[in-house]
């Protein structure tokens, strides 16, 4: 908008440029500002508001007027006294209530004032029966009215501070203003429309609420709302009472009694029946909080940590997506409150049996139900449930008998966990009586071959992690889950002969990739009969399948390197979902052992030819790069075979140990 004073943006200018200074949205929310909904052009460009369809109109500001043939409103007008500009910046209805209350010699007169006069559709919105008692034949209540919303004194928008409070001229009572992020300015939750206005005698904003004088605190707010009866009980039962009367600014929204009459009896009863629960019940957050201000789609975080999504449908506010509020901007002297018709049972509150039924793991509940071990779910016990999200049971959910009923014992963890504070080697006990261990990854936070898919939720007494997979439990060490399993007969023969049990059954951090029978019968003919008869170099083929450290295969992403036992590095990656160790595909995955983790593989792998000049993890033999020099040094042959004899001993002799004497 072009005056006299420079150019004023509306706030439009980081998302649209100069091109619209002086434009103002018109329509169902005429006059509302720009940034007050938006944070971005992406959501204008749909040119809706709250759902509603808006327009783009052009006027000058108050004070302003076009001249013709002349851009934007460059002509300002003289000032005048407040009661004159308040028919200015179109707000006539303040001016004639000042007129009918004896209040315009005040406003006409000398002094400096401030005056945040209701618009004309604020006036038109109070009830009949609200402005019938305001305007009546005394007027000494309209008088009173129109005085509680001045201040004896200057005051524009940069002395509007957050949190801070005027004193009226009404009783010295006091204005709260609250001063937002997104520019929106509010006294006593009434918006700031039109700001800044000057006057010869002060200054005029004009606001879209008639404001009202308050006294109570929140806590008496609840004691005096019939609608809040059982919040009443709730509060008292919690000991909130104390904070719900403390000085500061907060938000409460409060549950009525209609929301509290929507949930289950049980839950009732268990949640009036537990105060820690019921702090929980009543969403507080640390800040006032007018709906004027979080109507743009906030996320806001009540005191005990649950996050709260605000937004609009057409007039409505809505919280997570719901339009539940009943009843918005009741001021107190510490706050304000919105009225809640739906109770939005924060997960602090509730057991882990229902924050596994409202969560991706809703199949895993019904599986625990039929195993009947719900009761570990729904009591005061401090647990921790890994459970499977829903797409691990696609096919179906698995038939429950005595073996399945302790795999899923296996995934109820004692004690209550949060996952931010699990650590790398850390030892779990379950109520299966197994020990699970922590693995801590760049990519994953993994126990045992099952990863946390999402971040936990923390429940009144127990916390649910949501996993990638059914776990499996170490069953023993990676000798006893070979021996045990067929398919690798013939690898545990080669282990014995190479004389590697007993490193395989000692505690340790192994990743062994495990080739099966089949694995050994593809060799060539007669190789692995000339493989098992030099122990030496047998070792050094399976030392070349282990590394010392576990990798499970949630850990693997693109490409990973493990160094081998017998030196050389493994390169283990993912490709369409199959793991694949030195690009063989991986036949079975996460084969868990109290010291390791196997993965069968259908092929032996073979370590790459040991040349001492072409390892990157290796320095280099100075023999061999003297014997490389000599070969290029032009003397009589003779001398160069006498020079270079010795050194091509030792590469024979080097050539010869690593190839285990063949």
């Amino acid at each position: 908008q072009q005056g006299s004073s420079g150019t004023v943006r509306w706030g439009l200018a980081p998302c649209w440029g100069p091109a619209l200074e002086g434009r103002r949205l018109t329509g169902p929310y005429s006059s509302l500002s720009f940034l007050k909904y938006f944070t971005n052009c992406k959501q204008w460009y749909q040119r809706k508001i709250c759902g509603k369809s808006t327009v783009i109109s052009y006027e000058c500001c108050p004070g302003y007027e076009k001249v013709p043939g002349e851009k934007g409103c460059p002509a300002a007008l003289p000032l005048s006294n407040i009661y004159e500009t308040l028919g200015v910046v179109g707000s006539s209805t303040t001016q004639l209530y000042s007129d009918r209350s004896n209040l315009r010699p005040e406003i006409e007169g000398p002094g400096s004032f401030t005056i945040f006069a209701p618009s004309n559709e604020a006036w038109a919105a109070l009830s009949a029966e609200t402005l019938d008692s305001l305007v009546s034949n005394v007027n000494i209540e309209l008088l009173n009215a129109l005085r509680y919303h001045m201040v004896d004194k200057r005051v524009l928008t940069d002395d509007l501070k957050h949190g801070t409070t005027l004193n009226s001229m009404y009783q010295n009572l006091p204005i709260q203003i609250h001063h937002y992020p997104n520019g929106i300015v509010t006294v006593n939750c009434a918006r700031l429309l039109k700001a800044d206005h000057h006057a010869t005698n002060g200054v005029v904003h004009v606001i879209d609420k008639v404001i009202a004088t308050t006294t109570n605190t929140i806590q008496q707010v609840i004691e005096t709302e019939d609608s809040l009866e059982t919040l009443r009980t709730a509060v008292a039962a919690s000991d909130l009472s104390s904070l719900l009367e403390s000085e500061g600014q907060y938000t409460l929204l409060a549950p009525t009694n209609e929301a509290f009459e929507k949930i289950p009896r049980e839950t009732l009863n268990r949640i009036l029946g537990d105060p820690e629960a019921l702090r929980g019940e009543c969403w507080f957050i640390e800040s006032a909080m007018c709906a004027e201000a979080i109507i743009a789609g906030l996320t806001m975080e009540t005191l005990e940590g649950t996050t709260l999504d605000v937004g609009c449908s057409g007039e409505e506010l809505t919280l997570n997506g719901k339009p539940i509020i009943a009843n918005k901007d009741v001021l107190a002297t510490n706050g304000v409150v919105h009225f809640v018709n739906e109770l939005l049972i924060p997960d602090s509150a509730k057991t882990v049996f229902e924050l596994a039924q409202e969560s991706e793991v809703s199949k895993s509940t019904d599986l625990f139900r039929q195993a009947g071990l719900s009761s570990h779910l729904t009591g005061s016990e401090r647990v921790t449930l890994l459970a499977p999200v829903n797409s691990v049971f696609k096919d179906g959910l698995p038939v429950i008998d005595s073996n399945m009923r302790n795999l899923l014992l296996n995934h109820i963890v004692k004690d209550q966990l949060s996952s931010k504070y699990l650590y790398h080697g850390q030892k779990l006990q379950t109520l299966g009586d197994k020990e699970l261990r922590v693995f801590v990854y760049r990519n994953n936070l993994c126990i045992e071959n099952a990863c946390i898919a999402a971040h936990d939720k923390r429940g009144r007494f127990g916390t649910l992690f949501s996993v990638d997979k059914m776990l499996t439990p170490p069953t023993g060490s990676v000798m006893d889950v070979l021996k045990a399993d067929h398919r690798f007969s013939t690898l545990v023969a080669a282990i014995q002969s190479a004389g590697l049990t007993e490193i395989l059954n000692r505690p340790g951090t192994f990743t062994v990739f495990a080739p099966t029978n089949e694995a050994f019968q593809a060799m060539p003919q007669g190789e692995f009969s000339k493989l098992h008869g030099n122990a030496k170099e047998l070792a050094n083929i399976l030392k070349f399948h282990v590394a010392d450290e576990i990798l499970v295969s949630g850990a693997v992403n693109a490409l990973v390197r493990l160094k081998s036992m017998q030196g050389d590095k493994l390169e283990v990656s993912m490709k369409n979902n199959v793991i694949h160790i030195n690009k063989e595909p991986v036949a079975e995955s996460d084969i868990m052992a109290t010291n390791g983790v196997i993965y069968a593989v259908n092929s032996v792998l073979q370590p790459q030819a040991s040349r001492p000049q072409e390892r990157g993890d290796e320095p280099a033999d100075p023999a061999l790069e003297i014997f490389k020099q000599a070969s290029f040094v032009p003397a009589p042959p003779t001398l160069l075979f006498s020079l270079a004899a010795p050194v091509y001993s030792r590469i024979l002799a080097r050539m010869k140990e690593n190839s285990g004497g063949l």
